[in-house]
This record gives structure tokens, C-alpha cells and sequence, in this order.
């Protein structure tokens, strides 16, 4: 008993002067290393991505300085003449981008609500590995797929009847115009689209899960119905994993190379804002023209559009986290 007392005084002088005790201070070698590993792998990322940005910014110099500005809204892809302008390659890259968006984030929500809410026990988690499975599928499979599948069905039973039935009107008859031959935009988008909606629907499935079982209990106990219990309470609850979920297929969509390369058809050319028109992205142009793009302009081009690319993505991320940002401060606001 005696022997504990030096240790009590010890702390209770080291509470008095608001300091740690002594042997606290010093710190094991272990802690050290952790430490300093931890804070080695914070810096290296920040190390990489300033290197990324660096090589990127570097290697699109003379670009820059040849086009400046200007490169985003010329159309013109020519690289006997060495004019170049990235509008097509970016417009076809938000374009596919955008349609894989809109079909894929309701049908993801619809596939983790029904494994959430409304699947019987015997069908969840055999049809939960294999939305899974579809994560892992070669992103190359996916576009050999749409190229000599799904390309031919879309022509054929898709955008002929479209054409047919809207080819005489101002904006539809535009926006459906084209040879009606599988590859192009909407093709892309819909195959981007099928590869994203595992990434969304698991990330929301399990969000969906960690909801606490209590707060929907209550909430069915009210009265309310499986939408309002999903609407009301589920949603509020992880809206920032369901955005995060959004973003990360948003993400793959934008850097999706080989699925897009196959199916949007490979033109530089922007003639008309036509869904069915053969286009080009930035990751497709990077994928066909870099091994084979010399020193000098072209290669300059080639890493102008990868660094519009990273802005673009910054620009998405920044954005969802704005939007996070402004959907707690609503939620304070109705507290």
C-alpha cells in the first residue's frame, strides 16, 4: 500500500499543474514510429499529387502557351496541321459522364432499397455477391460487350424506332439524329452506366444498414410506409454516404479509358449535339493517339486534355462537398 503512494502523489501533482505525468511524456519507440509513418503517408499523397499536377502542367506547356484558353471551346482536332481544341473530347466525356449519372443512380437506389427494405432473406445475399460480381468484370469485357452486343441491339431496336418516332421535330429530332448504327454517345453512357451501378447500389446498400434499426422501427410503428420510412428517415440519416456513393461512380465514369474507347467511336469531330453521333472523350483520345504522338504539339495537347481531366474531377469533387457542406447547414437551420 505504502508503494503506491509515490505513484498516486505523482499524478496528483501532475493534475494540479495541468500536465501529463512524466512517463506519458515519454513516449514508447513504438508510438514514435507510428507516428511518423502516419504522418509519412499523409505527405506522400500531397507529394504525389503535387507531382501529378506538376508532370501534368509541365507536359501541357507549350500547349498552353500555343492555344491558351482557347483550347476548350475550338472543336478543331487536326494533328497533320497542328491545330488543336479539346471542346469535342470534353463535351463527350461530360456527355457520357452525365448519361451514365442518370440512369444509373435511380436504378442503384431502387437495387439497395429493395436489398435493404423489401428483399426476403433467402434472395439478399445471393443477389447481393452478384451485383458485386458486376464491379468485377474487366472493364475491356464491358466494352467488347457493347461493341459486338449490345451496340447492334441499341441500333436495331433503340434508336431506329427513336428516329421514326421524333425525327421530325426541332430538339428531339436533333438530339436523335445520326446514323442509327449502336456506336456513340449514348451507347457509351449506357455502357458507363452498367458499370457504375454496382459501385453506387453497394455503397448505398450499405449505408442503408448502418441506419439504426430503432428510428425505423418507430417509424413504422407510426404508420409510415416503406418510402416514407426511406425518404424520411433513411435518407437524413446517410445522405453523406449516398452523395459519397454518387461521386465515387460519378469518378469512375469520367476515368473509365477501354469500355468508352470501343463503343463511342472514336471521332474528333464535333458536327452536331446529336446522341447518336460517333464522338470521342478524353481518356479515348488519350488511350488511341498517345503511344503514337510525337514530341511536340500533339503531345502537348494530348496532356493539355488530361489536365482539363483533373479539373474537371476537382471541380465534381469540390462541388459534392459543397453541396454537403450546404445540406448541414439547412439541417442546423430546420433544428
Amino acid at each position: 500500500m505504502a508503494a503506491t503512494l509515490p505513484a498516486e502523489q505523482t499524478l496528483r501533482k501532475a493534475k494540479d499543474s495541468g500536465s501529463p505525468p512524466k512517463r506519458r511524456l515519454n513516449a514508447p519507440w513504438g508510438d514514435a514510429l507510428f507516428s511518423f509513418l502516419a504522418h509519412g503517408a499523409a505527405w506522400l499523397t500531397l507529394a504525389i499529387l503535387a507531382g501529378i499536377i506538376g508532370s501534368l502542367l509541365v507536359g501541357a506547356a507549350p500547349a498552353i502557351k500555343e492555344f491558351g484558353l482557347g483550347f476548350l471551346w475550338h472543336s478543331e482536332w487536326d494533328p497533320v496541321q497542328d491545330h488543336y481544341g479539346g471542346l469535342a473530347m470534353i463535351y463527350g466525356t461530360v456527355a457520357t459522364s452525365l448519361i451514365a449519372l442518370v440512369i444509373a443512380v435511380p436504378v442503384s437506389f431502387g437495387i439497395a432499397l429493395f436489398l435493404t427494405e423489401m428483399s426476403p432473406a433467402w434472395l439478399k445475399r445471393p443477389l447481393g455477391v452478384a451485383i458485386e460480381l458486376l464491379a468485377a468484370v474487366p472493364s475491356i469485357v464491358y466494352g467488347m460487350w457493347g461493341l459486338m452486343v449490345f451496340g447492334p441491339i441499341l441500333a436495331r431496336y433503340v434508336q431506329a424506332p427513336l428516329q421514326s418516332a421524333f425525327g421530325g421535330m426541332p430538339v428531339l429530332g436533333t438530339l436523335f439524329s445520326g446514323p442509327p448504327v449502336g456506336m456513340g454517345i449514348l451507347c457509351a453512357g449506357i455502357i458507363l452506366a452498367i458499370m457504375i451501378i454496382p459501385f453506387i447500389a453497394a455503397v448505398m446498400r450499405d449505408v442503408f444498414e448502418v441506419t439504426p434499426p430503432m428510428l425505423k422501427e418507430s417509424a413504422y410503428g407510426l404508420g409510415a410506409t416503406t418510402w416514407e420510412v426511406v425518404y424520411k428517415v433513411v435518407l437524413p440519416f446517410t445522405k453523406t454516404g449516398v452523395v459519397g456513393g454518387v461521386m465515387l461512380g460519378l469518378g469512375r465514369a469520367l476515368g473509365e479509358t477501354m469500355a468508352v474507347t470501343f463503343v463511342i467511336g472514336n471521332q474528333s469531330q464535333l458536327s452536331q449535339l446529336s446522341l447518336f453521333q460517333a464522338a470521342n472523350s478524353i481518356t479515348s483520345v488519350l488511350a488511341n493517339e498517345f503511344a503514337e504522338a510525337g514530341e511536340g504539339l500533339h503531345r502537348a495537347a494530348l496532356m493539355y486534355l488530361a489536365l482539363v481531366l483533373f479539373v474537371i474531377t476537382f471541380i465534381v469533387l469540390s462541388f459534392a462537398k459543397v453541396l454537403l457542406m450546404r445540406l448541414k447547414r439547412s439541417e442546423g437551420a430546420r433544428s
